[in-house]
């Protein structure tokens, strides 16, 4: 069965840091993009990250940038999302979805757009304490 899983939640206090990981199932992440997204309570789902395996190029949303960074391991089976410096606004339900590249290359939609991703994970909760 293809799927994506993700691990590496849990609760941390404000200021601290997590790595999420995003991990390919039956399939590889060669030829696909990986993005992160997070569903706080009572809002809807947002971009958070995303990167291109092939070549490493990524994208942050605003809220993020500077403090999360994502990347590839080699065998292009894992995709990581460290976050630091934590705040409890960062508090949500994340999850990593992939989806073929070549829907996002030369495209005018965003690459936090919802349906070029085939894959979606269950999702892990990510808690900041203050």
């Amino acid at each position: 069965e293809v799927q994506v899983v993700e691990s590496g939640g849990g609760l941390v206090q404000a200021g601290g840091s997590l790595r999420l990981s995003c991990a390919a199932s039956g399939f590889t992440f060669d030829g696909y993009a990986i993005g992160w997204f997070r569903q706080a309570p009572g809002k809807g789902r947002e971009g958070v990250s995303f990167i291109y395996c092939t070549d490493g190029r990524t994208y942050y949303g605003d809220d993020v940038k500077g403090r999360f960074t994502i990347s590839c391991d080699n065998a292009e089976t894992t995709v990581y999302l460290q976050m630091n410096s934590l705040k409890p606004e960062d508090t949500a339900v994340y999850s990593c979805a992939a989806g073929p590249e070549h829907r996002f290359r030369g495209t005018s939609w965003g690459w936090d757009t919802e349906f070029l991703y085939d894959y979606w994970g269950q999702g892990t909760q990510v808690t900041v304490s203050s």
